[in-house]
């Protein structure tokens, strides 16, 4: 088992921390006893077919929706049983699955509105600060979110959730719905992030563009995770993996 995996108190580098979490939707069970573990700096990602479990385990870690069994760690403070907005100041930021922008607002006002306050500690992203990572808002501020193209409502959800200045960014499907020229722009807003010592963890069915922007990934299957192996492994047996995912 990696030193990752052994448990957040072991390894100070661990940032998040899911121990056989259970989670569903009313009396369907989805997740049965996924566990996964992120380090500072990574970006990890949830791969798997449609119903696996991936946007399910996101919205667990984000308590999108109860675990019913086992335990979610923000570096090794357990958060199980907290709600969302509590998770979010403690330095979670959750990216939707379809964007979720508000389409009657500006893009400045989508950025204005979701700016995070009763912190103590120190803000990295200012208002500033996230329309110099994403240099392309700057020219679309008086826009509103619903004029936008399927890539700049996703580089806008991404600014926006980084202005509740998380340490953990958690994105669902980023790549859904995108052009494949698109789907390149978000991989280099990934690696800007990551550059910028951000810790991700995606949900993704997109092979090619999970391969490209991540350390290491999950593999899921009905709620379970089947392996866990890194980018070079997946890329020396690609043909293993070519029939379970979209590329």
């Amino acid at each position: 088992m990696p030193a990752a995996e052994t448990g957040a108190a072991a390894c100070p580098q661990v940032i998040l921390e899911a121990v056989a979490i259970e989670a569903g939707y009313g009396r369907s069970r989805v997740l049965f006893g996924i566990s996964l573990a992120v380090l500072r700096g990574e970006v990890v990602a949830l791969l798997g077919r449609n119903g696996a479990g991936k946007s399910t385990t996101l919205k667990a870690i984000m308590g999108l929706v109860p675990v019913t069994k086992g335990s979610v760690l923000l570096t090794g403070e357990e958060v199980t049983g907290r709600p969302p907005h509590v998770r979010s100041r403690m330095g979670m930021g959750y990216v939707p699955q379809g964007r979720r922008i508000f389409p009657g607002l500006t893009v400045r006002e989508n950025l204005v509105v979701a700016e995070g306050s009763g912190r103590s500690r120190p803000r990295r992203f200012s208002l500033e600060r996230v329309l110099e990572a994403f240099p392309a808002l700057r020219g679309l501020e008086r826009r509103l979110g619903g004029s936008l193209s399927g890539g700049e409502q996703q580089m806008l959800a991404i600014a926006r959730t980084l202005m509740g200045d998380p340490r953990l960014l958690l994105l669902d499907e980023p790549t859904e719905g995108l052009a494949p020229l698109v789907v390149e722009g978000v991989a280099e807003q990934v690696h800007r992030l990551r550059r910028e010592g951000m810790t991700i963890l995606l949900a993704e069915q997109n092979l090619r563009f999970a391969m490209e922007v991540s350390d290491r990934v999950y593999i899921l299957e009905k709620g379970v995770v089947k392996s866990k192996v890194s980018v070079e492994e997946i890329i020396k047996h690609s043909t293993s993996y070519i029939d379970s995912f979209t590329i």
